[in-house]
């Protein structure tokens, strides 16, 4: 394991929102072991405007506003420099590629960490993106008022796949999406709640029988929930 933490770099205009989220739970507990680092920064401060703006009207007019290019930018320059590296850095934008599983272990891959910018109002000046950003991701086909909830939700995904953050690389391996399938149900005790009951193999013991239902269950709902991920399996396995 290396002694440099993995780091998540966020650019954003609301940095307590982010840092309460990512402080708690198994990145608090990661981050207080050296594994994994973040920090939220405040794009206000790159800000040369005198009343630290950090928008404007856009250009063609439209309602709401456009977040400058230029505290962005500055702020990117900042890090980057405070890092002592270039930094892969990735927009959050609803236009962006969807945020999958296999996305995250690319991510977690990047040596050092990665930085992630949070838009707001009516999107980010795109010269900004062009110049600065590697890549734009999407949480999915809907908008939000802020790249922030976006933002924890990459940075956890990206966090728990890093070596040390989970106690066993099967915490992550056996869950939805790492083998394109959902993942089998799950029980605990008691054995019977309200009427219902675990499922009889679970207590038998036998883990080869045991591991040969589950893969049938992770099958079995992924056909019903998600025929598009069950479509695609087949398709890899052509391959």
């Amino acid at each position: 394991m290396s002694n440099t933490p993995y780091t998540i770099d966020i650019l954003t205009l609301f940095p307590e929102t982010v840092s309460a989220v990512l402080a708690d739970s198994i990145t608090g507990r990661a981050r207080a072991r050296g594994i994994i680092d973040f920090f939220a920064w405040q794009i206000r401060d790159f800000s040369k405007n005198r009343q630290r703006q950090t928008d404007d009207y856009p250009y063609g007019g439209g309602q709401g506003a456009v977040m400058n290019a230029q505290p962005l930018a500055d702020a990117q320059r900042a890090v980057q420099i405070h890092r002592g590296r270039k930094i892969h850095t990735i927009m959050l934008s609803p236009a962006g590629q969807p945020f999958t599983q296999e996305k995250a272990r690319q991510l977690a891959a990047i040596s050092g960490g990665i930085m992630l910018v949070c838009g707001h109002y009516e999107g980010v000046d795109e010269r900004f993106i062009e110049s600065c950003c590697d890549e734009c991701v999407s949480l999915g086909d809907f908008v939000l008022t802020g790249g922030e909830i976006a933002a924890c939700a990459v940075a956890d995904a990206v966090f728990r796949l890093i070596p040390g953050v989970l106690a066993e690389e099967a915490c992550f391996t056996d869950e939805s999406h790492w083998n394109g399938l959902l993942e089998y149900p799950q029980y605990t005790r008691p054995a019977v709640w309200e009427g219902r009951a675990v499922p009889e193999v679970l207590l038998s013991g036998n883990h080869a029988v045991i591991n040969k239902w589950r893969r049938e269950q992770a099958e079995q709902r992924t056909k019903t929930l998600r025929p598009d991920l069950w479509e695609k399996q087949g398709r890899e396995q052509e391959k």
